[in-house]
């Protein structure tokens, strides 16, 4: 018999929620001295952008970066919801977790991410607070796909490696996953990622 995982860990952005930088682009455009998308290369797998969710600045730090860069004049009260709400639940994603909690499945969160992104969805989506555990990289200050975060996440979740499933919709943070010896699954869509796990035993068939 194949051995059954026990534990499922998701990157969070584009495998739970959706999101779109050029929301916030526009938003902090209106009060900069750029157009949407000169702001949204500052913002969009910058080195701005990988500097603060790798935990190496803080809140006032971006914000301080962000005026700096784009002449932004608002407060920082009001650039904090204008950077962090571009984000949308993705639906069968979430019910797939609900799914695997119902089933007894322990669930994680492994995410490159920030401060304000993290505090948005928590206090958005209430699916968020349901997760055995969670590890992000501007706490950890380590970012996928280097090897310590995925060690970092092995021991949050308390599971052996071959007992874990992670899911990612970036197939180069699926590498290290793979060669800790977790099952990998490269999210492309939610159809195909549940497949994936009712093949795994983790579900049962729809």
């Amino acid at each position: 018999m194949p051995h059954s995982p026990k534990a499922v860990i998701f990157d969070l952005g584009k495998v739970l929620v959706e999101f779109d930088y050029a929301i916030s682009a526009r938003k902090i455009a209106g009060k900069s001295d750029y157009s949407p998308a000169e702001v949204q290369k500052l913002i969009d797998h910058s080195p701005l952008l990988f500097a603060y969710e790798a935990g190496e600045i803080d809140n006032s730090e971006f914000y301080r970066q962000i005026c700096k860069l784009t002449g932004y004049r608002g407060l920082q009260a009001e650039f904090e919801p204008a950077f962090s709400d571009i984000f949308s639940a993705i639906q069968p994603m979430i019910e797939l977790q609900a799914e695997l909690r119902r089933a007894g499945v322990p669930t994680f969160i492994l995410s490159n991410t920030s401060d304000l992104a993290v505090g948005h969805i928590r206090r958005t989506f209430p699916f968020f607070a349901n997760f055995d555990g969670y590890v992000f990289s501007f706490e950890q200050r380590i970012m996928k796909p280097h090897a310590g975060i995925y060690e970092i996440a092995e021991r949050v979740a308390a599971y052996r490696a071959h007992d874990i499933v992670y899911i990612d919709d970036r197939a180069e943070n699926l590498v290290p996953a793979a060669q800790r010896n977790w099952k990998v699954i490269h999210h492309q869509s939610p159809d195909q990622t549940i497949s994936a796990l009712e093949k795994l035993d983790l579900i049962r068939n729809r």
